[in-house]
């Protein structure tokens, strides 16, 4: 019983349609000396090819917003730290391979070549963000993660998966949340 409690987040964790794909903390940054945050504009170029209110970019500012809120920072116009987000966004393509078991039963043909095939399962948008923090005195990033998720066209699905996005990219930030 007890080894079926420990793999459960294991497994749910596997399950989840977002994953971090890395974090970079600079060596010798104090994070707990940032008070304020501010965001760099961003212009993006396919914004309306994405659904949401607002846009994906804003919605990600959001979340990230409040990541950084539960950690006790607040916005401001001259802010300690700037956030910087990208969004890529790549087509992908899900195959399986076929095996011998997929082979036609074919008897008595002298010239019967088979050999196996990548067959397309589905096709589907893969969205990466980035968030880099950039101390504002120094022009410096001084953090940086990387996340990717399916994207789906349903808005409100979206809108949760960028939160749950940002809230298992910044469980890896160097500030935990304040009680």
């Amino acid at each position: 019983m007890k080894k079926a409690l420990l793999l459960l987040p294991l497994l749910l964790a596997a399950c989840s349609p977002t994953r971090v794909i890395s974090t970079d903390a600079q060596a010798g940054v104090d994070f707990t000396t940032y008070k304020t945050y501010n965001f760099l504009d961003v212009t993006a170029r396919s914004e309306a090819t994405l659904p949401g209110p607002g846009g994906v970019t804003y919605q990600l500012k959001e979340a990230v917003a409040a990541q950084l809120q539960r950690r006790g920072y607040r916005q401001a116009a001259q802010p300690d730290m700037w956030v910087n987000i990208g969004v890529v966004v790549q087509d992908r393509v899900q195959t399986r391979q076929t095996d011998i078991r997929d082979a036609p039963r074919y008897i008595g043909q002298r010239n019967y070549h088979w050999q196996s095939q990548e067959v397309v399962v589905n096709q589907y948008e893969e969205g990466t963000a980035t968030v880099e923090l950039v101390d504002a005195a120094r022009n410096e990033r001084v953090w940086s993660g990387a996340v990717a998720s399916t994207i789906t066209r349903n808005s409100d699905k979206l809108e949760k998966r960028i939160e749950q996005a940002m809230e298992s990219l910044f469980a890896r930030y160097p500030v935990p949340p304040k009680q």
